[in-house]
This record gives C-alpha cells, sequence and structure tokens, in this order.
C-alpha cells in the first residue's frame, strides 16, 4: 500500500496554536514523570520531536535532551524557543529514518509521543531506540489506540490507524525489552465528519532496555 508522506514543514508555523495539540503534549509528560520520573542524571531523546512541546516539558527535568525530526520547519521553531529562552541543555538534530538516517548517542531515557502511526517501518526504528538506550535505560512511547482511521481528518501519511496495545507490547518484548508497562496518557474529544463526537485514547508504553 502507498501511503502518501505529510510535509510537516507547512504545518511547523503555526503547530501550536491548537490547544488540543498543546494538552496532548502536556498530558503525555505527565504520564511520562509518573512512570519514570526523570532525573537530572538523564539524557533524554526526544524522537519525533516536532516544535518541542513534549521536549520542552521534560527539559527542566533531565540533565539533556535531544530533539530529533525529520521536518526542518519543526526543528526551527524548537531552535527559536531554545535561544528565546537560552536553554542550555537542549539540542536538535535533523535525522530522517526513512531515508536510511541513523540515531547516534547513548541515552537514559528515549520519548516519543504520537509519531509511530507516521512511522512505516517500526520494527527497525525499536532497533534503533534499543541501540541508542544505555543499559537499563527506559523507552516511553505514547500513540492512539486502534482508531480504525477516524483520528486524522486527512491521513495522509498516516501509515497505521493507531495500534493495539498487545501487539505493541509483544513487539517490544520481541525487541528486547522488558517490564512493559502501558496507562493511559491521555483522551481526546474530536467531531468526526457526520458532527458526532468520538473520544480517542493515547496510550503510554514504557519499557526497560
Amino acid at each position: 500500500m502507498h501511503v502518501e508522506k505529510k510535509d510537516f514543514n507547512k504545518d511547523a508555523g503555526t503547530w501550536d496554536q491548537k490547544t488540543g495539540r498543546v494538552k496532548l503534549a502536556h498530558d503525555v509528560a505527565h504520564a511520562i514523570i509518573n512512570e519514570v520520573k526523570p532525573t537530572h542524571e538523564m539524557d533524554v531523546l526526544d524522537f519525533g520531536c516536532g516544535t518541542g512541546l513534549l521536549t520542552l516539558q521534560l527539559q527542566p527535568l533531565v540533565r539533556s535532551i535531544t530533539g530529533v525530526d525529520s521536518s526542518q520547519g519543526m526543528i526551527d521553531v524548537l531552535n527559536s524557543k531554545i535561544d528565546e529562552h537560552k536553554l542550555i541543555n537542549v539540542k536538535t538534530v535533523l535525522i530522517d529514518i526513512e531515508k536510511g538516517d541513523v540515531l547516534n548517542g547513548k541515552f537514559h531515557l528515549v520519548v516519543s509521543s504520537m509519531t509511530l502511526h507516521h512511522m512505516e517501518d517500526i520494527e527497525s526504528l525499536l532497533k534503533q531506540f534499543y541501540e541508542c538506550l544505555l543499559p537499563g535505560g527506559l523507552l516511553c512511547i505514547a500513540d492512539l489506540d486502534s482508531d480504525k482511521g477516524k483520528f486524522h481528518s486527512d491521513n495522509t501519511g498516516v501509515f497505521h490507524s493507531g495500534f493495539d496495545r498487545s501487539f505493541m507490547r509483544a513487539l517490544f518484548i520481541q525487541h528486547g525489552f522488558n517490564n512493559v508497562r502501558d496507562v493511559t496518557a491521555a483522551r481526546i474529544v474530536k467531531n468526526l465528519p457526520d458532527g458526532q463526537p468520538r473520544e480517542f485514547s493515547v496510550f503510554l508504553m514504557s519499557a526497560r532496555k
């Protein structure tokens, strides 16, 4: 099945204007903080960081955080926030895994929010996450529970209609992770094209290397 890639660059400038998007990042950050309790000894990777909505909520709690994204537009917005707030423990890296780029560095914690459903090959991504985690390091993935393709009004660049938690848990274990846990991180109510409101849920799955 051919899925057209989404151009996130054109949305970068207005990305933070959606209050629901900002609230979701807040809810995911809260769930991560509850589950793994980030500390000032941790170096963190935020994969698919976008404009840094999640990155900047974790930033005060950790030693360093690296935001990785494949969209230069998103990275530019995050860089302007880093400059504005004179943050010395945040850096950004432009990487496109699907074009063969590889994650570099070693981290105590890898987080990713609402990114995996835009990635075609999740297994090779989990392999890279495992490789860049230090022994005993933690992985936290937030994404949609199975949504039958209804969450996005435009499914351009959407490879997965959410995920079944048991499927994700099995993938984590298959790729060497243990202590796999999941919680519901957020609930989002959206009006569907027929005008009916529908609630979608976002899980946070955490595991240890």
